[in-house]
């Protein structure tokens, strides 16, 4: 008896050891990734200047100040003033927190239906397929910025209230970013279901939910991995692209594509740079490094990737 515990503790110790030194591995490529921890380090400082940096500004409970109207950097104002009189770089830091949040949101919600919908149309083929993919077709046949000013025109002519907005743009940028993920994930899932793995699991009787779940969804995490980071680099860009046309998140609200939409005559981009150059290079930055982490995390994690 005291043999076969030994032994079966020793399993358990190789086990864990097999299973620690994987996700050791996926860490020390990632950390070969240069570019990629330049990625995440200017993430990490993004997101602590949007989402902590507003706590320790003087100005983030004012309101109009016309008194210090459009005002240049100074030792009081650092990125200057707008043309309402408020602190730029506060206002810079609040923006950011809507632009990362409908980021985050639009990708969880598109990787989410893509990878579901994908996973099932792969697996089961047959009429499942045929009604994910022709949706998926219907609307990539569709341009998608065109599109998503129509919906926000309609939601703009609907008068819907400032604060649902953040929302409903989020659900319109998923709803356009769910086919491509859906295709690559169904051909993914199609070349995997002739694996010996999942002939294996019918052999085994396991359920369908089993196979979906434990064995092929993590077969997927390299290829959601990447399409999640360019998603929301995608999506920050479409909804500064929608805010800056007065389609999107408006006023009172703040993001960086409403921030570049307010300095909208010639006098505001050649004398006052400081009201639309701070958003523009927060939301180049921020999808750049949103690019290298995904491709680093990708490098890190696909097991079939070689280091050169």
């Amino acid at each position: 008896m005291e043999s076969a515990s030994v032994t079966i503790a020793n399993k358990n110790k190789v086990k864990h050891q097999r299973k620690s030194s994987l996700w050791g591995q996926v860490f020390q490529r990632f950390l070969q990734r240069k570019m990629a921890l330049v990625g995440l380090g200017f993430l990490i400082f993004i997101f602590l200047f949007s989402f902590v940096g507003p706590f320790f500004s003087p100005y983030a409970g004012e309101g109009v100040n016309t008194a210090r109207i459009n005002q240049p950097p100074n030792m009081s104002h650092w990125l200057g003033t707008d043309k309402l009189g408020r602190d730029v770089l506060t206002r810079l830091m609040i923006a950011g927190r809507i632009s990362l949040t409908v980021g985050l949101g639009a990708m969880v919600m598109s990787v989410t239906l893509g990878a579901t919908l994908g996973i099932l149309a792969g697996y089961y083929r047959g009429i499942v397929d045929q009604i994910v993919m022709r949706t998926a077709d219907i609307l990539m046949t569709l341009p998608g910025l065109p599109l998503l000013f129509i919906m926000a025109a309609i939601m703009s002519e609907w008068k819907v209230p400032t604060e649902q907005r953040l929302y409903i743009v989020m659900f319109m940028l998923s709803l356009v970013g769910w086919p491509g993920l859906s295709r690559l994930v169904r051909s993914l899932i199609l070349s995997l279901r002739e694996r010996e793995f999942i002939q294996a699991t019918e052999a085994l009787g396991l359920r369908d939910r089993r196979k979906l779940f434990n064995h092929l969804l993590p077969n997927t995490i390299p290829l959601l991995i990447v399409s999640g980071t360019l998603s929301v680099g995608g999506a920050i860009l479409s909804e500064s692209v929608l805010s800056y046309f007065g389609l999107g998140v408006v006023p009172p609200t703040a993001s960086w594509g409403n921030m570049i939409n307010a300095a909208n005559s010639l006098i505001d981009f050649q004398q006052r740079p400081w009201l639309w150059i701070p958003p523009g290079v927060a939301i180049f930055l921020t999808v750049i490094s949103i690019n290298l982490l995904g491709d680093g995390l990708r490098d890190a994690i696909d097991p079939n990737m070689k280091r050169r």
